[in-house]
C-alpha cells in the first residue's frame, strides 16, 4: 500500500533547498506532490517548417546545426552565443544569452529539435533561448509538456523532474477514490490513468478525460461535505420556534424610509425560518449599500420581543461601533437594549456588559471576534449574525452558536458572488439576495484613465475637498517589491501627497500591517472629518460608511480583481454628493481594457462578478481559504459549469439515499470527504 502522506523529502531528485522551495508551494508529502497540477501545457510535439513561423508564436521546429557557435561580450560580464540551423525551408538564428555552457553542446551537420519563442525582424527569423533535444530524445521536446505554478528559484525542468519521480513512485499503486458505480455512470478515468495523463498527457483528448476525473472529484467532496452539515441542521437539529405574534412589521412601519420590495423578500424568508423549529442558517447575499444591516435589525428585533438575545458579529472595532450606532437609533424606542464587546475595553465596563448579557438584561450584544472569548456568556442566544469576514468555516461559527441552544444563524455577505459559485462556498447554507438598491442611491461616477490624467485627478480631488469633501486613494502594496517596482507604496504616496501636492490638507495612511487600534482611530479621524485624505491598501474595503468621502482613486486598477475594484467604489456615494471612482491603469492589454470597460458601464455588483469569474475563473476571483473550504486545485467554477450541474444533481441523489455515507458502495466516498476535510467536519 503506498503511504501518500511520506514526507517529499525522500523523492528522489529533492534535495534539503528543493524541499524548503516545495513546501513554500505548499508541497509537503507525496499525495501533495503528485495533485500538484500543472496550470497549463506547452504543445511541443508538432514541429513547424522554419518558412511556416509567425513572429511572436512559440513554437517546435527541427533542423540541422550549420555553423559553429559564436560568442559575443557586451555590457558587463554579458555573453550572448549564436548559431544557425536550417531545414528544407530555410534558415533561423538561435540565440542564448550566459549560458556559455551550451558551447560545445552541438555538432555542425546534426539534427536537433529546438522549441522557443520566434521573433522575425526584417525578414531574419531569429528564436530565443529555445530549449532544445538532440534528435529523437524527446526529453524537452516531441510532447506536451506541463507548465508548473513556480516559486522563485524552482525551474520548470527541476519541478517536472521531481514530479516525474514522484509518479514512478505510485503508478499503478494508487488506491481508487471514487466507487466504480460513479466511474462507470459517469465515464471517468480511474485514478492511475488519470495522474499519469494529467501531468504527462499523451495528446490532449487523453488530458480533457483526466482534467473531467479530477475536477469531478474536487466538486463532488465538497458538495458531499456541505450538503453533510447541512442536512445535519436540517434534519438532526431541533431549533427555536419563534412567535409568529411578534411581527417584523412594527419595526418595518416604524422607519423613516421605505424598504425595496427586494429587502421585504428577503425579510420574509428569514420570518419563515425562525418560526420554523429548524435551526436557520441563511446567507444574505447584498451589493454594497443594499440595506443588508437594517435586515439584520429587524430580525434581532423578533429575537429579543420572543425572549431571546442576538450576537452581531463584525470583522472591525469601527465597524461594530457603527452597527451599534444604527441598532440603537432603531431599536431604541422599542425598549430593546442593545449593547457593544470590543477587545480593548476597560475591565470594569466589560464585567459589567458580561454580568448584565449573563442575566438577560442586554438583548443584542454587537462585538468583534470578542464576541468569541469563553466568558462571553448568554442566558438565552437565540440568533447569530455574522459578517462574511467572520465566515472563516464551521469551526468559528461553531465557538458562537454554542453559547446558544441551536440558535439561528443569518451570515452577511457584501461581495456579490455568482450563484454557481455560491452554491459551492455556502453549500451549508440557504441563500437569500437583495438584488435592488435603495431608490435614493445616486450613481457613482466612474472613469478609468490612464497615468497621463494624474494631474487632473490631483486637481479635481482639491477642488472637492475645497468644498468640504473627502477622498480615499488605495494602491495594492505597503512596501516596495521588486517585482512591482512602479508601483508606489502607500507610506511613500501618503509621504508625497501630504508634503508636495496637498499641504493643505491633512493626509493619511492606512495598511493590514499597522496594529488594529491605529487602524480604527485613522479610520475614525477620516470618518469625523479630521483627515481628508486617506491613503490605504484595501483595509478599507470593509464596510465603514463615510457618507462625506465622495471620491475613490485606485491606482493601478488592473491589479484588482472587478469585484474587489466594486467593492472599494461601494465605499463612496453613501452621502448626499454626487461621488466619483476614477482607475488610474497602465497596462494596455486587451483584457485590462476590457475590464475597464465593465466597471464603468456596470454598477450591479452581480454582473460584475460573472463577468470578474468568466475573466479570471474561480481560483483568483474568491480566496476560498477564508471560508473553511480546501483550495479548488484544479476545478474552475465558471469553465467547470457543466460537471458543477452532473455533481450537484448526484449529490442530491446520494444526500437522499445514504445521508451518512454508510453504505458500503459510498465507502470511499465516505473516506476521501473526511480527508480533504478532516479539520473542519466530521460525518
Amino acid at each position: 500500500m503506498i503511504d501518500l502522506n511520506q514526507s517529499v523529502q525522500f523523492i528522489k531528485g529533492v534535495g534539503p533547498n528543493n524541499l524548503v522551495l516545495l513546501q513554500k508551494l505548499g508541497i509537503n508529502t507525496l499525495g501533495d506532490l503528485i495533485t500538484f497540477f500543472p496550470r497549463n501545457y506547452e504543445d511541443r510535439s508538432k514541429p513547424k517548417k522554419i518558412n511556416e513561423l509567425i513572429d511572436g508564436e512559440e513554437a517546435l521546429i527541427e533542423g540541422i546545426c550549420v555553423t559553429q557557435m559564436t560568442e559575443t561580450r557586451f555590457a558587463r560580464n554579458k555573453i550572448m552565443l549564436k548559431m544557425l540551423v536550417r531545414d528544407d525551408t530555410g534558415d533561423c538564428v538561435l540565440t542564448w544569452f550566459n549560458q556559455t555552457y551550451l558551447k560545445n553542446k552541438f555538432k555542425v551537420g546534426e539534427k536537433y529539435q529546438f522549441y522557443g519563442k520566434v521573433s522575425i525582424k526584417y525578414g531574419r527569423i531569429e528564436m530565443v533561448r529555445p530549449v532544445f533535444d538532440k534528435n529523437g530524445l524527446n526529453k524537452n521536446t516531441g510532447k506536451i509538456i506541463p507548465i508548473y505554478p513556480l516559486t522563485y528559484n524552482l525551474s520548470q525542468n527541476k519541478i517536472r523532474s521531481i514530479i516525474e519521480n514522484g509518479l514512478k513512485a505510485v503508478l499503478d499503486k494508487l488506491p481508487e477514490t471514487i466507487p466504480d458505480y460513479i466511474l462507470k455512470t459517469y465515464n471517468l478515468v480511474e485514478i492511475n490513468k488519470a495522474i499519469k495523463q494529467i501531468h504527462f498527457p499523451s495528446d490532449f483528448e487523453e488530458y480533457s478525460k483526466a482534467r473531467r476525473r479530477f475536477v469531478f472529484e474536487e466538486l463532488l467532496t465538497v458538495q458531499l461535505a456541505l450538503l453533510s452539515l447541512k442536512s445535519r441542521y436540517d434534519k438532526e437539529v431541533d431549533g427555536i420556534k419563534f412567535d409568529k405574534d411578534v411581527k417584523m412589521s412594527d419595526v418595518i412601519n416604524s422607519l423613516p424610509f421605505r424598504l425595496t420590495k427586494a429587502q421585504l423578500k428577503v425579510l420574509e424568508e428569514i420570518d419563515g425560518d425562525m418560526e420554523s423549529n429548524k435551526p436557520m442558517n441563511r446567507l444574505l447575499q447584498g451589493d454594497v449599500g443594499s440595506g443588508k444591516t437594517i435586515v439584520s435589525i429587524i430580525a434581532a428585533y423578533k429575537a429579543a420581543k420572543c425572549g431571546y438575545q442576538s450576537a452581531i458579529m463584525a470583522p472591525t472595532a469601527i465597524l461594530a461601533e457603527q452597527h451599534m450606532q444604527e441598532f440603537s437609533n432603531v431599536l431604541n424606542k422599542f425598549g430593546v437594549r442593545c449593547e457593544l464587546i470590543l477587545g480593548g475595553m476597560r475591565a470594569k465596563k466589560r464585567r459589567e456588559v458580561l454580568e448584565d448579557l449573563k442575566e438577560g438584561k442586554i438583548d443584542i450584544l454587537i462585538g468583534t471576534h470578542a464576541l468569541l472569548v469563553e466568558d462571553v456568556e448568554f442566558k438565552k442566544l437565540g440568533l447569530v449574525v455574522t459578517d462574511e469576514q467572520h465566515r472563516f468555516g464551521v469551526r468559528q461559527r461553531a465557538n458562537i452558536v454554542s453559547k446558544g441552544m441551536n440558535p439561528d444563524v443569518l451570515v452577511m455577505t457584501a461581495t456579490p458572488i455568482p450563484r454557481t459559485l455560491a452554491i459551492i462556498l455556502y453549500g451549508d447554507l440557504d441563500i437569500s439576495i437583495i438584488d435592488e438598491l435603495p431608490p435614493n442611491r445616486k450613481k457613482i461616477e466612474t472613469y478609468p484613465v490612464t497615468k497621463n490624467y494624474e494631474r487632473r485627478i490631483e486637481e479635481f480631488i482639491r477642488s472637492n475637498v475645497n468644498q468640504g469633501r473627502q477622498a480615499y486613494i488605495v494602491c495594492p502594496l505597503v512596501e516596495e517589491n521588486e517585482e512591482f517596482e512602479n508601483f508606489k507604496s502607500v507610506v511613500e504616496l501618503a509621504e508625497k501627497y501630504q508634503n508636495d501636492i496637498f499641504p493643505e490638507f491633512k493626509v493619511a495612511y492606512l495598511h493590514g500591517k499597522m496594529k488594529q487600534k491605529e487602524k480604527d482611530e485613522i479610520m475614525q479621524d477620516f470618518k469625523n472629518g479630521i483627515i481628508q485624505i486617506l491613503v490605504s491598501t484595501t483595509v478599507i474595503e470593509v464596510g465603514v460608511n463615510v457618507p462625506n468621502a465622495n471620491i475613490m482613486v485606485v491606482q493601478n486598477a488592473e491589479h484588482f480583481g472587478l469585484a474587489q475594484l466594486h467593492q472599494l467604489r461601494g465605499r463612496v456615494g453613501r452621502g448626499e454628493y454626487q461621488s466619483y471612482c476614477i482607475l488610474i491603469y497602465e497596462s494596455n492589454s486587451k483584457t485590462t481594457k476590457e475590464r475597464m470597460k465593465i466597471m464603468k458601464n456596470t454598477d450591479n455588483g452581480f454582473i460584475v462578478a460573472e463577468k470578474d469569474l468568466e475573466l479570471r475563473g474561480s481560483g483568483e476571483f474568491f480566496g476560498t481559504r477564508q471560508h473553511g473550504l480546501p483550495e479548488f486545485k484544479i476545478a474552475n467554477l465558471f469553465e467547470d459549469v457543466g460537471i458543477l450541474k452532473e455533481v450537484q444533481s448526484l449529490s442530491q441523489k446520494i444526500e437522499e439515499s445514504d445521508p451518512k455515507l454508510e453504505k458500503e458502495e459510498n465507502t470511499k466516498l465516505r473516506e476521501l470527504v473526511e480527508e480533504k476535510f478532516k479539520d473542519r467536519i466530521s460525518i
